[in-house]
């Protein structure tokens, strides 16, 4: 194993629950809006891709439904707003899952190298390694996220930049994904899959991963080595 990459929300952390929820629900309460997700309401919207078109449809439920160009000022507001939130307040609150730091710091110290790439926001991303992994912030290159393209674009173009970046051969990377998307991003570009499920992608199809397990913390790197790619 000469590399892992790895995903950020619902892989690092639980970024959805705990961190991108209420920041929403709170810049919704701060801008007036009588909107506010449950969990069991935000899960079953994981699907849209990104907050924003989240919130516009919120918005567009209203009754009575603002204008068109209102919303559209809305939502902008809504989301740097959001960001901000996520960013400054509730991800120096968000819990690593289990494994995760102990295996980052098994890779540093047989200098296997780190990456992410993910479709979260690159500011989201270094905010969450510098409260939660800052023992490791400066290790993870390159960091692909949202600003670098479309991860999940059927090319895989994300993946591929990466292990280019990385100088890496496919073969001896390790992706670390909690979805089936991120799991088809990663198997097209050629690489093989961990996948760690959370209790919202839990019974999602993983034809094709390396590895299906419920936590890292079963697994040391030689174990996920042997697991996924026959040996590290």
């Amino acid at each position: 194993m000469k590399a892992l990459i790895f995903d950020v929300d619902g892989t690092l952390a639980e970024t959805e629950r705990d961190g991108h929820l209420p920041a929403c629900n709170e810049a919704f309460a701060i801008l007036g809006y009588p909107v506010q997700w449950t969990w069991t309401e935000f899960k079953g919207m994981l699907s849209i891709p990104g907050n924003g078109l989240r919130m516009r449809r919120a918005l567009e439920k209203l009754s009575p439904a603002p204008d068109p160009a209102e919303i559209d000022e809305a939502v902008d507001r809504l989301v740097r707003l959001k960001r901000r939130l996520y960013t400054e307040k509730y991800v120096a609150r968000l819990p690593l899952r289990p494994g995760v730091a102990p295996l980052i710091r098994e890779a540093m110290e047989r200098h296997v190298r780190l990456a992410i790439v993910s479709t979260s926001d690159e500011d989201q991303i270094h905010a969450l390694l510098k409260h939660r992994l800052e023992f490791a912030a400066g290790c993870f290159a390159p960091v692909l996220g949202k600003g670098a393209g479309q991860k999940t674009a059927s090319d895989s173009p994300l993946f591929k930049r990466c292990l280019a970046e990385m100088g890496t051969p496919p073969a001896e990377t390790l992706a670390v994904e909690d979805s089936a998307i991120g799991l088809r991003a990663a198997r097209v570009a050629g690489v093989p899959c961990a996948v760690i499920y959370n209790e919202y992608t839990f019974g999602e199809g993983f034809a094709g991963a390396a590895l299906v397990a419920r936590s890292l913390e079963y697994f040391n790197l030689e174990r996920l080595g042997e697991a996924c790619l026959g040996a590290v």
